[in-house]
């Protein structure tokens, strides 16, 4: 047990070292994010004109949305996650992982979860930049078990992601080119995991098919605890079951392409 954890704490390690040398690319992307939570301020502030609130939330409260938003996608979310597994099949680099006791989806996994702690932190440094301009916007509840029950939502909601990366890089055992799968499935993450709006603006029907979706547990889901949008704490377990089973499932899902992928896999290079 010990080995193996050490095994993957050098994998995590690897992923922090390689991580930090791009530390300014993640900084100044940072600082590109902050300049999109402008735009958002001021095309939701027109939208807000003349009207008290939206769907039950204030102008403060749907700001507060869309930053706690921005930073959680840095803290969970797979950025290239699928592209770098695609290319390790490719070039044969994955071969060396078939010769030795490692698991690649956990080998993978450390280093994806590396890269989002530094991503993640990196992230507050803008953050603390613009803050003194926002600071009067924003609105958190002050329910404090939300505080605690973020957490898990959140580790769950980088699993599912990772394991969405994941299922669209085993792909390239049957496809040379992934990129139009993965074009999709951000557009439709964008969509339907909150990125454009609050999915609670939604009709309600359509909104309660959302809920039932891996998307809304990818982002929105841990955000919407934290900033109030999910109201009791019934809603919450509910969510976290749902959550839980997606991950199972793609779990499955993940295991099924590297066990069907590798009958298809040419060991050569690597």
């Amino acid at each position: 047990m010990l080995t193996a954890l050490t095994k993957y704490r050098h994998a995590f390690l690897l992923g922090l070292q390689s991580n930090l040398v791009y530390r300014v690319n993640f900084a100044v992307r940072g600082f590109f994010y902050m300049f999109h939570l402008v735009v958002v301020f001021i095309l939701w502030g027109a939208v807000y004109s003349g009207a008290k609130d939206i769907g039950g939330f204030s102008f403060g409260q749907t700001l507060t949305y869309f930053l706690v938003m921005l930073v959680m996608q840095f803290f969970v979310g797979a950025f290239n996650e699928d592209y770098q597994i695609s290319e390790e099949i490719r070039n044969g680099l994955i071969n060396q992982f078939l010769l030795k006791p490692i698991n690649y989806f956990l080998y993978r996994f450390s280093i994806f979860v590396a890269a989002r702690l530094v991503t993640g932190i990196l992230i507050l440094l803008p953050l603390l930049v613009t803050l003194p301009l926002l600071h009067e916007y924003i609105t958190l509840p002050h329910d404090f078990w939300r505080i605690g029950l973020v957490v898990p939502a959140m580790a769950l909601s980088a699993l599912i992601q990772f394991s969405i990366a994941y299922c669209f890089g085993m792909m390239t055992f049957w496809f040379l080119d992934i990129q139009g799968f993965v074009i999709l499935s951000m557009a439709v993450e964008s969509l339907l995991g909150g990125q454009m709006f609050p999915l609670d603006l939604l009709p309600a029907g359509v909104f309660r098919v959302a809920q039932f979706l891996p998307f809304y547990y990818q982002t929105y889901f841990p955000v919407a605890i934290l900033t109030g949008r999910i109201h009791s704490l019934g809603e919450v377990w509910q969510g976290f079951g749902i959550q839980i089973a997606w991950v199972i499932l793609l779990l499955g899902l993940n295991q099924l392409l590297w066990v069907r992928g590798l009958r298809r896999h040419t060991a050569v290079g690597g």
